[in-house]
């Protein structure tokens, strides 16, 4: 009888240790083309949030919602923001990062003026808090565009300085990704800085089969660039449950996100013919 009731309590104690284990750490992505997964034909185009489970261990799970051309207004007028803010969960994680797109004037399908962006914005954390949840904010990472003397030319306008102003007045956390993007472009020089962008050759890349010189958009190794500095500004903002569940520098190696089931059921409203970052 004593070994039954030993037994017993071994048994309960397990299920007891169990039921303690806490549940993984979810991160939630919105945002444009730098960070979205992208299709096979695409390859080497990769976004930054597409590899960012790279550097996370298998308690953190990551769900990329970023689609190519999207602006925060057709991120919201596509049903995308709902269907991701309804998953969203206590204690979960939605980083943001748009600009891109919502800049873009002459591409009247996805163009924001500035006030309605820092609007959007400002609803995004909102929500995101509602659920009780954590948004962490992030300036648009950097075209590649160099002068005739070589020298680094933003582009971005005033885009980034509004997120910052959303972070400041609803304190909430910032990574400043263009700022560290630039340096690294400018460090990388303006040759050194192509092997990171979508500067590919004929027969490089099934979506062109001519070859494309794209400085808006990542190969594996400049996604891997922009994850790293997304990581980096979760470490100097020092949020525990993510930074401790960080893969030591000696173990990271590329590793991409699972899809997310029913995403491309949204409607669609961009116009594809048209590459983010480029002109008509």
């Amino acid at each position: 009888m004593k070994k039954i009731i030993l037994c017993s309590l071994a048994v309960l104690m397990a299920a007891g240790f169990i039921s303690m284990k806490q549940k993984p750490v979810k991160i939630f992505l919105a945002g444009d083309s730098t960070m979205a997964d992208k299709e096979k034909k695409a390859f080497p185009e990769t976004g930054w949030g597409m590899v960012l489970p790279s550097y996370f261990n298998d308690d953190v799970v990551i769900e990329n919602h970023a689609r190519n051309g999207r602006s925060s207004r057709t991120f919201i007028s596509e049903g995308r923001w709902d269907f991701l803010i309804n998953r969203v969960s206590d204690g979960d994680y939605v980083v943001i990062q748009f600009g891109h797109n919502d800049q873009s004037k002459q591409k009247v399908d996805r163009y924001t003026p500035p006030a309605d962006y820092k609007k959007n914005l400002e609803r995004f954390v909102s929500d995101v808090r509602a659920k009780g949840a954590i948004p962490i904010l992030c300036t648009p990472v950097e075209r590649r565009k160099f002068d005739k003397d070589s020298n680094f030319v933003d582009q971005h306008g005033v885009y980034p300085s509004l997120v910052r102003q959303v972070a400041k007045e609803m304190k909430v956390y910032l990574v400043d990704m263009q700022h560290s993007s630039m340096d690294f472009v400018i460090n990388a020089g303006n040759e050194g800085s192509k092997q990171y962008y979508m500067h590919v050759k004929p027969g490089e890349c099934e979506k062109y089969p001519n070859g494309n010189e794209d400085n808006t958009h990542f190969k594996p190794a400049g996604a891997m660039e922009m994850a790293r500095e997304f990581v980096e500004g979760l470490q100097q903002l020092g949020i525990k449950p993510l930074v401790d569940n960080l893969k030591p520098a000696s173990s990271v190696k590329l590793q991409y996100t699972v899809p997310v089931q029913g995403l491309n059921d949204l409607k669609n409203t961009i116009d594809h013919t048209l590459d983010e970052g480029k002109t008509k």
